[in-house]
Formats: structure tokens, C-alpha cells, sequence
């Protein structure tokens, strides 16, 4: 897999702009690029005639400009894909969404709707206070979408290290293999038809079903949180 994509790039140069440095020493100019100069009238000031004939004069000139920085640095968006990406693509992916979901959780400035069935109760708007107007949103609203986002960190760290599951098993394995009929009756060896596997006696393996099943349950949701709000993962 090669993925190249760049920043985006804005080569757009407004005709106000080309004016504004033009013609620096007007006040107009000056106003424009800093309200806070001392000594002027800090009160809005329209665009002089001149300067919106102009605008429109330099109009295509900007869109030349345009054009002439788009062709020369174009926004890179390349991806290859090569045919053993795709072998497990779920473990392909997962180490690149991960750390992009932990960039988003730290850098985000907002919060989408997050329903209420998808959070524990003590974070539901019905667990909040009243809200002072029906527009208002409410106190957990940003809260909600940190557990989810927590909750979908969770489930890729999961997929990208799956060593959490050592702290539900110990012990060894001691595997035999005994011989059986069809019936899976245990047999002298050479009248069997096939083998079963047994625990031997050194065997100390031991598993916590239930524990690892309940933290697959929440790496599975923390998965069908992802593809419910992928379309509100933007910064």
C-alpha cells in the first residue's frame, strides 16, 4: 500500500487582496488589513467605487493565478493498492485509523448528535439537567461524543494489539491425540478411524469465557459505533 495525500491547498488570491496591498497608503487599505491602527475610525468603511470596478477588472487575473498555482502544486491525492493489502484489510486498516481517531479525540473543536441508546445512562440528555430553552444543548453533549470516540479508540487498539487477551488465559497447554471410531468411542490404536483431541495431564490451560466475550462485545460495538458516526468524524 503507498497513500500520499497533501493538505489542502488554497491558491485562491482575492482581487480585494491584490488592492488592498496595492494601494497600501488609503486609509481604506489600511482599515481592511488592521481595525486596531491608532488614529483611524475603526467604524466599518465600504468599498470605494473604485475599488469594487477594479475587483471586477481583476477578477480573471486571480483565476489565472489560480489556475497557474493549481497546475504547479496540485493537491497530491495517490493510492495504490497492492493485492496483499486486502488478505486481512481489517488489520491493514486498523493501524492507520487508530492513530488518526486519537489525533481527532485531541484536536477536535465540536461534537456531532450522539443518540442516547448509544451511551451509558448517566450520560443521556435525560440524565441532565433541564436545558433553559428547547435549543440550548445539553450538558452531556460533548461528553457523550468523548465516550464514543473512547469507545471506538478502544476497539481498534483491540484489533491492533490483541495481547489483552492474555489476562484472561494461564496455564499450558498438553495436547494428546487419541484414537477413536466413527462414533468417536476410544479404540485401541490401529482399529481407529480417526483422532481426537484431549487435554494430557500436564494440562493447566485455563480460559475466562465470559470475560473475554464480555470485552468482545465491547470491541464489536466500539466497531459499530465507527461505521454509525463515520460520517461525523471530521475536525
Amino acid at each position: 500500500m503507498r497513500v500520499y495525500i497533501s493538505k489542502y491547498r488554497d491558491h485562491w488570491i482575492s482581487p480585494y487582496t491584490i488592492l488592498d496591498y496595492a494601494f497600501f497608503w488609503t486609509d481604506w487599505s489600511k482599515h481592511s488589513r488592521d481595525k486596531s491602527i491608532r488614529g483611524l475610525d475603526t467604524k466599518y468603511i465600504e468599498h470605494p467605487d473604485w475599488v469594487e470596478r477594479w475587483s471586477d477588472y481583476l477578477t480573471p487575473v486571480s483565476n489565472a493565478i489560480q489556475w497557474v498555482l493549481d497546475c504547479v502544486h496540485p493537491k497530491i491525492d495517490y493510492v495504490k493498492i497492492d493485492y496483499w493489502d486486502t488478505w486481512s484489510m481489517d488489520s491493514t486498516l486498523s493501524p492507520i485509523i487508530l492513530p488518526m481517531l486519537k489525533q481527532l479525540k485531541a484536536s477536535k473543536h465540536g461534537s456531532p448528535h450522539v443518540d442516547d441508546e448509544d451511551v451509558p445512562e448517566h450520560l443521556r440528555s435525560t440524565a441532565a439537567p433541564a436545558k433553559e430553552n428547547d435549543w440550548d444543548i445539553d450538558s452531556n453533549h460533548f461528553v457523550r461524543w468523548d465516550w464514543v470516540m473512547s469507545e471506538m479508540i478502544f476497539a481498534f487498539e483491540c484489533k491492533v494489539d490483541d495481547s489483552w487477551e492474555d489476562a484472561f488465559r494461564s496455564g499450558d497447554h498438553d495436547i494428546t491425540w487419541i484414537p477413536v471410531d466413527k462414533d468417536g468411542n476410544e479404540v485401541p490404536k490401529g482399529e481407529h478411524k480417526y483422532y481426537q483431541m484431549g487435554k494430557g495431564p500436564k494440562d493447566t490451560y485455563q480460559c475466562d469465557y465470559e470475560g473475554l466475550e464480555a470485552v468482545e462485545k465491547r470491541i464489536q460495538n466500539g466497531f459499530r459505533l465507527f461505521g454509525k458516526y463515520y460520517q461525523a468524524l471530521w475536525d
